[in-house]
């Protein structure tokens, strides 16, 4: 009977452990990593199981965070990234903007004596007269080329600013949710005032192609947020204030295509984008 009772009690203890969810700490964070780890929380809280989200002791390139991810062994169960037609083949997305699209809306870094330097752009040509600095691995990469962008690809993120400042490069498109934490690390950057480009593009959660459950729970966590506006109080919490600083609306808007969106991207979803009209319905 002793055995019995222990036996049950083993049992239900195991039951109460919490399933965990590994994500990589990325070389972004700030604002941006918190969000996606509070994003990914929230989505887990509501999807109806119990989970627990475990956040890599260590940095992690986004590259190797990939890779991880798509190994049977790897040390991550979910990544946050932009999407693109390679990477929806090799790792099973989770088609809800994370960011609302706003990763898709991009902001010069500049040297900061060179703050003036798009002052007088008016159009994708004028543009065309300055080289970007962009991951080398990055979607923005093959985006801005095919608009006629020249671009210097850079190996890792933490460079990017420093050959920004030492004059590789003329400037650095930044997401409007990004932009502001890596100019406050870098005071001998600025943030450019005059021009926005814009490309229809997404930060999904990706999970292993054989996690097909692991997917459907952030899915169905993330549909439940949007639901009950638990998802939209959250990206105005964070990023609120770097909206209404970037004066979007005030801006030369410079609309790119974008070759590497998927198909099945949900562009017909208006409720899980953001556009000017949201410019009114910051808190």
């Amino acid at each position: 009977m002793r055995l019995l009772w222990i036996l049950c009690l083993w049992c239900g203890l195991a039951a109460a452990e919490p399933t965990a969810v590994r994500f990589p700490r990325s070389n972004g964070d700030g604002a941006q990593g918190d969000y996606g780890v509070a994003l990914l929380q929230l989505a887990l809280s509501k999807a109806g199981g119990h989970y627990r989200v475990d956040i890599s002791p260590t940095h992690m390139q986004q590259n190797r965070a990939l890779a991880e991810l798509q190994s049977p062994r790897g040390s991550v169960d979910v990544v946050a990234t932009m999407t693109s037609i390679e990477r929806e083949a090799k790792m099973l997305p989770v088609r809800i903007p994370m960011t609302r699209g706003l990763i898709g809306w991009r902001i010069g870094l500049l040297r900061a004596d060179r703050r003036e330097l798009l002052k007088a752009v008016r159009g994708l040509d004028d543009l065309r007269q300055f080289t970007a600095g962009q991951g080398q691995d990055w979607p923005d990469t093959g985006i801005l080329r095919h608009s006629g962008l020249p671009v210097q690809p850079v190996a890792i993120y933490q460079n990017l600013f420093g050959l920004l400042k030492a004059d590789r490069y003329d400037w650095a498109p930044r997401s409007a949710n990004e932009i502001w934490a890596e100019a406050a690390r870098h005071p001998e950057l600025a943030i450019d005032p005059y021009v926005v480009l814009r490309y229809p593009t997404a930060d999904y959660f990706f999970v292993n192609r054989n996690n097909s459950a692991l997917a459907e729970a952030i899915r169905r966590g993330l549909e439940a947020a949007l639901a009950d506006g638990s998802f939209e109080k959250l990206f105005y919490a964070y990023y609120g204030k770097q909206i209404r600083q970037a004066r979007l609306d005030k801006r030369v808007l410079i609309n790119l295509p974008n070759p590497l969106l998927p198909p099945q991207t949900p562009l017909s979803r208006r409720e899980l984008w953001f556009t000017l009209d949201d410019l009114k319905r910051i808190p």
